[in-house]
């Protein structure tokens, strides 16, 4: 059974940067479009971020040059690389495989 595991969240100021990470087991990066998505609190669960599996990205306008999307499929992780944070990305971020299967995300607060 496909497990997904996100981390790296946290609480960080305006203008800071944050790594998260996805983890996956049973099931594979490298042969599906993964992506992020995210959820605010009292807001739809919104795109983020997709990869392709020859590694072609995409990203929703309110991330687009801030957040960086990449996979390492050895590793069978994806990554989501966010600078420049607002108050406005804080919500709990999922990773998806593809496949349907998500992790039970992970908690970003940007607040000063």
């Amino acid at each position: 059974q496909a497990q997904l595991v996100e981390s790296g969240g946290g609480l960080v100021q305006p203008g800071e940067s944050l790594r998260l990470s996805c983890a996956a087991s049973g099931s594979w990066f490298s042969v599906n479009t993964a992506g992020w998505y995210r959820q605010a609190p009292g807001k739809q669960h919104e795109f983020v971020a997709r990869i392709t599996p020859d590694g072609t990205t995409d990203y929703a306008n309110s991330v687009r040059g801030r957040f960086t999307i990449s996979k390492d499929n050895a590793k069978n992780t994806l990554y989501l690389q966010m600078n420049n944070l607002k108050p406005g990305d804080t919500a709990v971020y999922y990773c998806d495989d593809g496949f349907g299967h998500w992790g039970r995300g992970t908690q970003v607060t940007v607040s000063s």
